[in-house]
């Protein structure tokens, strides 16, 4: 029997590379990234998918690419990709402003879409967005990115209303997973005196591990997570 396909976007490194060693065993992976060569490490009998998201015309051929090559057995998806520019709203760039719209929240919209597409014709399938717990909280010098990432949350909550709007016997999911502060390349290149006031915001007591993560998404694109939709699912050690 041939194994369901899991897309899982931004998958050459961080939470995405995590995400795809704790799926491999049960699902065919379509790992995605924005160039072949940020690969280190694939699973076997993985799928590559690259596009460069901030880029318009590459994430339309993009999600044509995904529904064509993968549209009859794709079960699931998982947006993870993102990009991030710390810094004070009025010292910010517009082409940092507009990666940000672009990779975080946009792409996110049309894979999504395409996902909806497909899902649609068997009234099946699992979306789960990577949202952000500042996108809840806010953060300072992130302004832009926590906006984003509340986009997705939203995004989520309407998407979920809507497949059932459309077929009332649906079995369609769309969800966001908010981690906290995890330890990852984002989160390495916060100054030292950043780190420390976080970490002591948080009654865990610690950063979390990309494994924190990838154990919650293998468990919520599970059977036993069935009941869990249009919500956020909040991994952060308390912080929150």
């Amino acid at each position: 029997m041939e194994k369901k396909k899991v897309l899982i976007t931004g998958a050459s490194k961080g939470l995405g590379l995590a995400i795809s060693k704790k799926l491999s065993g049960e699902y065919t992976l379509i790992l995605h990234a924005s160039k072949e060569e940020s690969f280190t490490h694939v699973e076997p009998g993985s799928h590559i998918l690259c596009a460069d998201f901030s880029d318009h015309e590459q994430l339309v051929n993009f999600c044509k690419q995904l529904k064509k090559e993968h549209g009859d057995t794709l079960y699931a998806v998982i947006n993870n990709a993102g990009v991030t520019f710390d810094k004070p709203l009025n010292f910010q760039p517009d082409r940092e402003i507009d990666a940000m719209l672009n990779v975080n929240l946009r792409a996110p919209i049309m894979i999504c879409k395409t996902a909806m597409k497909i899902f649609g014709l068997r009234n099946a399938g699992v979306i789960i967005n990577i949202s952000s717990v500042v996108g809840e909280s806010g953060n300072a010098f992130q302004s832009v990115y926590a906006a984003t990432k509340a986009g997705l949350a939203a995004l989520s909550k309407s998407l979920a209303q809507e497949a059932a709007a459309l077929n009332e016997s649906h079995h369609i999911r769309v969800l966001s997973v908010a981690p906290g502060f995890v330890e990852t390349d984002m989160t390495e290149a916060l100054p030292g005196a950043m780190k420390e006031k976080y970490l002591n915001m948080i009654p865990a007591k610690r950063f979390g591990k990309v494994d924190d993560i990838a154990d919650a998404i293998a468990f919520l694109l599970s059977e036993k997570a069935s009941y869990i939709n249009g919500t956020t699912i909040h991994i952060n050690g308390g912080l929150l």
